[in-house]
């Protein structure tokens, strides 16, 4: 499919599109981002595709945002439609976040498909903005997750549906904290559906994408259209779209205060952290 995004057909009537960049633990660039969704797009066109499956090659699914990347579009958008991609400041760079970041990401929750994503090793920060738009997940028992970023001076990752993934209170824990969780501990508060042996996470995956696949193409779409609209009439959407304002002012705010979007004290504090954690008994 590209550089960063292999497709695979494992079995009938399922797609397994991979996170192909393990010697950068699957960071994303926006060149990935794209790629990704051109093969989301492709297995969705594709009417033998019932399911779609989300993996990474290595041992993390995904470290996040490849900051290095940079903040520039590899192609037109194709989740919003935008203006000010070319401005400087925090006017183009909170136009990027409103198309590569928050609007694939609610392009990939809509998916007219189930999609089931698989995890092992880290998901970190960035990471989980590709694994909660998929309608189910499976963890291999050396998962962890984390979303440590309020070390950089802004709220959360892109995709802000903390409180429906976690609950309120974990989340702020989770939040406030920087630590990971568990496999176990997702599985704890619903953010993942199973826990299995990282040797057994493909097979196990691949069979509950066979039981999916056996029903009804309509009816899966029907019962997954009908889950979305709960959590919009929840206010989940309205929700998504205030706290990437609330993100982009953290941003603002680091280039007004530290001439960048992050604090630049951020990646100590996470070290620091990381370590205290290691040094505890």
């Amino acid at each position: 499919m590209g550089d960063f995004i292999r497709r695979e057909d494992p079995a009938p009537g399922i797609a397994r599109i991979v996170l192909a960049r393990p010697e950068m633990r699957n960071a994303q660039s926006p060149e990935l981002l794209y790629e990704l969704d051109a093969a989301f797009a492709h297995a969705t066109a594709d009417s033998d595709v019932k399911v779609i499956v989300l993996a990474s090659d290595g041992p993390d699914f995904s470290s996040g945002h490849d900051l290095k990347a940079g903040f520039t579009l590899p192609c037109a958008p194709v989740a919003t439609l935008q203006s000010g991609l070319d401005a400087g400041g925090a006017e183009g760079h909170y136009a990027f976040e409103c198309e590569a970041y928050l609007g694939l990401c609610k392009r990939w929750r809509d998916i007219p498909k189930p999609t089931i994503a698989q995890a092992q090793g880290r998901t970190i920060a960035g990471g989980l903005m590709l694994l909660w738009p998929m309608d189910i997940i499976v963890a291999a028992d050396d998962a962890t997750f984390s979303d440590p970023v309020t070390a950089f001076g802004v709220n959360g990752i892109e995709y802000f549906t903390h409180a429906w993934e976690l609950g309120a209170r974990k989340a702020k824990e989770i939040l406030f904290t920087g630590r990971a969780m568990t496999a176990a501990e997702a599985r704890d508060v619903g953010m993942v559906n199973h826990v299995v042996d990282a040797t057994e996470l493909d097979a196990f995956t691949l069979e509950l994408a066979a039981t999916v696949a056996a029903r009804p193409a309509f009816g899966l779409r029907l019962a997954k259209e009908s889950i979305n609209r709960s959590l919009d009439a929840q206010g989940q959407s309205t929700a998504l779209d205030s706290a990437l304002a609330l993100h982009n002012l953290g941003h603002a705010h680091n280039l007004a205060q530290h001439g960048q979007i992050v604090h630049p004290a951020g990646a100590d504090v996470i070290r620091a952290a990381a370590q205290r954690r290691e040094l505890t008994p």
